[in-house]
């Protein structure tokens, strides 16, 4: 869920809110929720390589940004990295299959960071199943050379406005296409638009799963700050319609508001504006599938952001309850007919950079013995 301001705006009249709230330009300027963006500056300022590669790993894109990982040093080389179930979405992730993604956009980020330093991984993925860790880490020293999009890593965003109304270039379009198993343009994307807007559409319509995100809400600079983790509706706009009332979590569980109809129409926007959509899917649904296809989200992200394109995920489609089996259905028919999982489904064009996600810092997500 996303409320688009511009939207947000075009439905209650900018000058009305700019009336109503006195000395404005001021309280603008106030409204950065700075200690949430912290952990983007702190990250490789560890000196200690296992944390000063977990620093740059929970800047990692997932799903809802719950942030699930946690970290536990182990000896004095190695890492166990866990999901923390608290964390779970439970009716619109109810297997765990997108934020096990997330965790593999964690370990690989992780895996980056440390081959910065001259660190290759030892990684076993779930020693003790789905019970115990999702991995453990061994740092080898002079096991790896750098990634070159490791670059692109601090200028990474989930993109959250409409695109520009520009297709891709060529040179964007062959950097984007060894990263995906589909590039979808043309009446192919057409179709998908199609299907993500019904499975938008169905998950507002759905009270349990659209509660789900507006129990996440973070509005304002306070909330923010207080708990960097969830949807953060953060800058003076939202602060303004927070204490005006028009935004508030109550008022958003009601689809027919001002609130509610601001974040499923920006989202309708956002997808008709995308020139171009992304797709991700395995031959099997393993753990490991997930994990690896969070790797591969991760370099999606970051070779599109070197290539000056934004990315954002539109995997309502691919939710597995319910009732979304019907644009599942759809898509799987289409896009996996011989038994497949499609993992994710993304947009893709060109369009601003959006501001950085709030983020937990990294000593909050470690396991103390």
């Amino acid at each position: 869920m996303t409320l688009s301001r511009r939207k947000t705006l075009g439905l209650i009249g900018g000058g009305a809110l700019v009336a109503a709230a006195g000395g404005f330009g001021v309280f603008a300027a106030t409204r950065t929720p700075t200690e949430a963006l912290v952990p983007w500056e702190a990250a490789g300022r560890f000196p200690e390589p296992r944390m000063r590669a977990l620093s740059y790993a929970l800047l990692a894109p997932n799903p809802h940004n719950r942030q699930p990982w946690e970290a536990e040093l182990i000896g004095d080389d190695s890492v166990a990295i866990w999901r923390d179930p608290a964390r779970n979405l439970p009716v619109t992730d109810p297997f765990g299959r997108q934020l096990t993604i997330g965790m593999g956009c964690f370990l690989d980020l992780m895996r980056m960071a440390a081959a910065a330093d001259g660190f290759g991984i030892e990684q076993t993925l779930f020693p003790e199943g789905d019970a115990g860790p999702v991995a453990v880490c061994r740092f080898v020293p002079g096991g790896a050379a750098p990634d070159p999009l490791f670059a692109h890593v601090l200028n990474r965003r989930s993109h959250k406005e409409v695109f520009e109304n520009r297709p891709l270039d060529p040179a964007a379009r062959a950097v984007i296409a060894s990263h995906v198993d589909l590039l979808a343009e043309g009446d192919v994307a057409t179709d998908l638009r199609d299907t993500a807007s019904k499975a938008w559409l169905i998950e507002a319509g759905t009270p349990a799963a659209w509660k789900e995100s507006i129990d996440l809400l973070r509005i304002g600079k306070a909330e923010i700050n207080a708990q960097p983790d969830g949807i953060d509706l953060g800058g003076p706009t939202f602060e303004v319609l927070n204490r005006l009332g028009i935004l508030t979590r109550d008022a958003s569980l009601d689809p027919t508001t001002a609130a509610a109809r601001g974040a499923i129409t920006g989202t309708l926007d956002a997808i008709a504006s995308a020139p171009a959509l992304v797709l991700h899917r395995t031959a099997t649904n393993t753990r490991e599938d997930q994990i690896a296809t969070g790797a591969r989200w991760l370099r999606l992200n970051l070779a599109a952001t070197g290539a000056g394109l934004g990315v954002r995920p539109v995997s309502q489609a691919l939710q597995e309850y319910p009732e979304m089996a019907a644009p599942y259905a759809d898509i799987h028919d289409v896009h996996a007919p011989k038994g497949g999982t499609v993992q994710m489904l993304g947009l893709l064009g060109y369009a601003a950079r959006t501001p950085r996600t709030p983020r937990w810092p990294l000593e909050t997500r470690m396991r103390h013995a």
